[in-house]
């Protein structure tokens, strides 16, 4: 009985280390998009186990959306969607300081909770989980840049929880310490609402712009941010070429 799970735990502590190589080594771009996995055969010998155990990774991979396995072609990392967001994801410091203008944020609020119906959207399941909800504003000089309101999946990013953002803002932190593997931008113009007015010390009923964006890892959720800015102080530019044929 004892050796069985013994053997068990190997078997799950060597899964766990083969799973972690590769999607490691996708995550940081040493694996890029169109690269061809090494075949079960191949990292059954490299890894001295099974290729039961490397055919379970290749599915977690490939359900977690990182790698497609192609019928008698192999196992290849992920080409990104055709729908994938075309704006970049920017550091509104970096963005600030573009301007010549000095940048500093401050936090409003920070609050972790549990998941509710509204959050369905985000983390895509019924299933209940811990977010973290911070709302900060950024400052252009004296002069409100954007305020941003923002939910951080815990599920996915568990050492959120200690960080007080006290230097560094949440958008930052994320950019420097999670990997993403797919993002969603949604843009839209709405008018400043009493509260939102009132931080960014614009009138009642000011146009701003909205911009939404969800970041995953794989299937995982990472964050859900909406950031507000003065409509009259911010526009999108995107520049590209033509498709080539």
């Amino acid at each position: 009985m004892t050796r069985t799970a013994d053997k068990a735990g190997t078997s799950e502590s060597l899964h766990q280390r083969i799973l972690g190589d590769i999607e490691g080594r996708i995550l940081s771009g040493a694996l890029a998009p169109g690269a061809r996995i090494a075949t079960e055969h191949e990292l059954a010998a490299a890894y001295d186990c099974s290729r039961m155990t490397v055919a379970k990774v290749l599915t977690q991979l490939a359900s977690a959306g990182l790698v497609e396995r192609r019928r008698k072609a192999g196992t290849f990392v992920r080409q990104p969607s055709s729908q994938a967001a075309i704006l970049e994801i920017h550091d509104i410091k970096a963005e600030v300081l573009a301007l010549g203008q000095p940048y500093r944020f401050e936090m409003i609020s920070r609050t972790v909770r549990r998941s509710d119906r509204r959050d369905g959207d985000f983390l895509g399941t019924k299933t209940s989980g811990r977010l973290l909800e911070i709302s900060c504003r950024h400052f252009a000089r004296r002069k409100v840049f954007c305020l941003e309101e923002r939910l951080i999946n815990l599920k996915a990013v568990p050492e959120a929880e200690a960080e007080s953002f006290a230097e560094v803002s949440p958008g930052r932190w994320l950019l420097d310490t999670v990997p993403w593997t797919e993002a969603e931008h949604r843009i839209r113009a709405t008018a400043a609402g009493r509260a939102e007015a009132l931080r960014l010390g614009v009138p009642q009923g000011t146009s701003c712009l909205v911009v939404e964006r969800r970041t995953w890892r794989g299937k995982m959720p990472i964050t859900n941010v909406r950031l507000l800015y003065p409509g009259d102080a911010h526009q999108l530019v995107a520049h590209f070429t033509p498709s080539q044929r």
